[in-house]
């Protein structure tokens, strides 16, 4: 399969916001296309994270991922937060999301970020599989801890 893989314009919106409402469909999130189109097109809006697309030759999106630029403080540098990555059930298996981690590596690169970090759910030994195939590794020191706070 032919992959090519490119950062995200205002026109991939549609396409990228239905991709990212059935990766919140893959965590438990009800289906809601309003809340995904209108998610995805803050983020660009807003410049508030790098969404990079893969396609096939006929430029159909078959996946992306995004990216959210923050800081490790602990080593004083810039990193991304790889948070979400989602490939489209028909073109699984086909390394489109071994392409989008490896774009990701390279936009990383030419940004000057010094690491990139990702979370998955323990279940997905598939996803596993492959980052650690591309080098990625699990952390054993740190545990992760969430807080969902209620609104004022």
């Amino acid at each position: 399969m032919n992959i090519l893989t490119r950062q995200a314009t205002t026109s991939d919106i549609p396409v990228v916001a239905e991709l990212f409402d059935l990766y919140r469909q893959f965590y438990a999130q009800a289906a809601d296309p309003a809340l995904a189109l209108s998610f995805i097109s803050a983020r660009l809006a807003h410049q508030e994270s790098v969404i990079l697309v893969a396609e096939n030759g006929t430029q159909e999106v078959m996946g992306f991922c995004q990216l959210y630029p923050t800081f490790c403080s602990v080593e004083a540098k810039p990193i991304y937060t790889l948070y979400d990555l989602f490939v489209a059930p028909s073109a699984r298996h086909g390394g489109v999301g071994r392409a989008l981690l490896q774009a990701a590596q390279a936009k990383a690169a030419q940004t000057g970020r010094f690491r990139m970090d990702l979370s998955t759910a323990k279940t997905n030994t598939t996803a596993q599989s492959l980052y650690e195939s591309l080098g990625w590794v699990r952390d054993e020191v740190f545990l992760t801890y969430s807080l969902h706070v209620k609104p004022a």
